[in-house]
């Protein structure tokens, strides 16, 4: 073997095996087990930790597919490699598997996976395989070699092909992707902390000149390769794709220009980003309590790692089944109903039960009846989500302050990692908001997830009463406010915490069908524009007519008259001194 230490993140759902594997592979020499999980999520959640640390600490992941013998598991363990690969384009997979099925191996590889043993592969054969694929290349044990092997291969391909192209090509296409990526990943970060407000102005300068430094190795980067594919005579690659139609007219005509950036690149990119923003700190630094408020930070972490792997699915099961932009209104509510859902199943744990007295409930089937109250309060009320849909999976642009940008432009993907973060924060807030409403002072509930300063029964209460006047002043005064200024608020992620900012959006429908309450409200904002400008005018008048009065005519009355005053004692100051000099005299 390489002197070259090799760095293992190992992910089985079988606890025995996985701990014989760790612990047998680091009897051989230059083999290191960085880690050792169960899940996909807490594979994810160590990635991103890792990564941003040092990006070299995992040279290899060895992975099972879920259970290896359940068809759902196995079709999401293909979907965890294709995210895997997506975010970390340079790390190699290793599938150690019970699985032996032809077509999922075909399948594993097409998704990226680099190598295959069974499991109850000799020792020996194992650290090769893990030798090779950590050193890029390929290694597909035996059988899986030999089917593999008959697929005809990339080169092949290109060769057969008349429009073949040139030598190296596919390499130059990979590097600007990656560089691409890796630099826009980074770009979103360094865009979404310079909008944090109250930033120091010293770590402002800091961060607009490392945005100028990125945008001009991006540039650099696409001027060098592009101006080599250009000179051997390939289809030159412009700096900007060309601009598609907004999302109202896309419904009318379909896109005619086929976008340079696949919506499977756009999409890891901003998922990539959000990932790095999840290892923020997730304290709520706004004045509005959330849900998620009570959970430890490492829960909260973990739910929106959750939502958002369970997000990549059903982005990935639209695509497959060819969803049209017009459907997308129609299935908004249904699309974010089934992504809670799907979150409360996987985060509690589908058959998980908790004893109460002397019942045992099943947890997530309790949580679910709250289905009417979460839909109503939290999930219909996310905005834009329908925009953030079109973007992923349409390449849709995003309009932004009534101004239209470019789907890779800095402007849309910091848009679409707002809306991105709002919605990854409410449907956590959905997934709380049942625990709270049935499960709230259960003992077992708190120690599982409770942060220390909430688990007191009475701070749980105040609490639950702060969300419930969260939820009047949104309903009554913030939401019609909101709506007749034409924004919405979206909770995001900073360096901070979890804070609040605003976007434009035109919301003139919504105005038209206020009633009640928020069409008061809206009438006495409405009323305050019209007189309060009048009112400062006036006052300011009478203002200035007060102090003309008090200053020039009452204060300079007052003056003479103690000046008056004064030279009066002074006046008499000077007789009773003639008087008594007079009287001292000798007679």
């Amino acid at each position: 073997m390489s002197d070259r230490p090799i760095k293992l993140l190992l992910i089985d759902q079988d606890p025995i095996f996985r701990l014989g594997l760790q612990v047998t592979l680091e009897a051989i020499p230059n083999l290191v087990a960085i880690a050792s999980v169960e899940t996909d999520t807490v594979a994810l959640q160590i990635l991103a930790e890792i990564a941003e640390k040092d990006p070299n600490q995992v040279n290899l992941v060895v992975l099972e597919f879920g259970n290896g013998r359940s068809t759902t598991s196995q079709q999401l363990g293909l979907q965890f490699c294709r995210q895997l690969r997506a975010l970390y384009p340079n790390l190699p997979i290793l599938l150690l598997s019970s699985v032996q099925e032809q077509g999922l191996l075909l399948a594993a590889k097409s998704v990226g996976v680099n190598g295959y043993c069974p499991k109850g592969t000799p020792l020996a054969e194992l650290v090769a395989a893990i030798q090779e694929v950590a050193n890029g290349g390929s290694y597909w044990f035996d059988d899986a070699e030999a089917i593999i092997s008959l697929l005809p291969s990339t080169d092949a391909i290109n060769r057969i092909s008349p429009d073949s192209p040139p030598p190296f090509s596919k390499l130059r296409n990979n590097l600007l992707l990656s560089g691409n990526t890796n630099i826009d990943a980074t770009l979103s970060v360094v865009t979404a902390q310079l909008q944090v407000p109250g930033l120091p102005v010293l770590d402002r300068a800091i961060l607009a000149g490392r945005r100028r430094e990125l945008l001009a190795i991006r540039w650099l980067l696409n001027r060098l390769l592009v101006s080599s594919q250009e000179k051997q005579g390939e289809i030159p690659i412009a700096d900007e794709p060309p601009l598609t139609p907004s999302l109202s007219s896309a419904i009318q005509q379909r896109q005619t220009v086929s976008p340079l950036v696949s919506p499977g690149t756009l999409q890891s990119v901003l998922f990539a980003s959000c990932v790095t923003k999840l290892q923020f700190p997730l304290k709520n630094v706004t004045e509005i309590p959330l849900e998620i408020d009570i959970f430890r930070e490492d829960k909260k972490r973990e739910l929106l790692y959750l939502i958002l792997q369970k997000l990549v699915q059903q982005l990935d099961e639209m695509r497959a089944s060819h969803i049209e932009i017009n459907q997308l209104y129609e299935l908004k509510n249904i699309l974010i109903h089934d992504l809670w859902q799907v979150a409360i199943t996987d985060f509690f744990g589908k058959f998980s039960r908790i004893k109460i007295g002397n019942k045992n409930i099943e947890i997530v089937n309790l949580l679910l009846q709250n289905t009417e109250v979460v839909q109503r309060d939290i999930l219909n009320k996310i905005p834009l989500i329908c925009e953030l849909y079109s973007y992923l999976i349409f390449q849709i642009e995003l309009n932004i302050d009534n101004t239209s940008y470019s789907v890779v432009s800095a402007e849309s993907k910091s848009q679409a990692l707002m809306i991105l973060e709002n919605l990854l924060i409410q449907v956590a807030n959905g997934v709380v908001q049942p625990l709270l409403n049935y499960l709230a002072d259960v003992e077992e509930i708190k120690q599982n997830f409770y942060g220390r300063q909430l688990i007191s029964t009475r701070e749980i209460e105040k609490f639950r009463n702060d969300l419930s006047w969260k939820y009047r002043f949104r309903n009554y005064i913030n939401e019609p406010k909101a709506v007749f200024e034409s924004r919405y608020d979206l909770f995001v992620i900073v360096p901070r915490g979890i804070a609040k900012t605003s976007v434009y959006a035109p919301r003139n429908q919504e105005l038209v069908r206020l009633s009640n309450i928020p069409l008061v409200v809206t009438l006495l904002l409405e009323f305050s524009d019209a007189i309060a400008p009048r009112l400062k005018s006036l006052l300011s008048f009478l203002g200035s007519g007060i102090v003309f009065i008090l200053t020039q005519i009452i204060g300079r009355g007052l003056g003479l008259i103690g000046r008056g005053i004064l030279q009066g004692i002074g006046s008499v100051s000077s007789v009773e001194k003639n008087f008594r000099r007079n009287s001292d005299r000798p007679k």
